[in-house]
């Protein structure tokens, strides 16, 4: 049986009030910033496999045949 998946809230995303639908699923611009900010700031993030340090600095290797 698949998994349905609730109706998304009428709660802002940050403060929790009413949505605005001109600025959905945020109540207002100043929320939908608040939210922009936390994720160009770096406190959202998207997990992901761990670079090492060394790896970080390097080029992208170019892989062409020498011939």
């Amino acid at each position: 049986m698949a998994k349905v998946s609730k109706p998304a809230s009428n709660a802002c995303a940050i403060c929790g009030k009413p949505v605005d639908a001109g600025f959905k699923p945020f109540c207002s611009k100043r929320c939908a910033d608040v939210d922009l900010n936390r994720w160009l700031s770096g406190r959202y993030v998207i997990p992901g496999a761990q670079v090492p340090d060394d790896e970080e600095d390097r080029p992208a290797r170019a892989d062409k045949d020498a011939d």
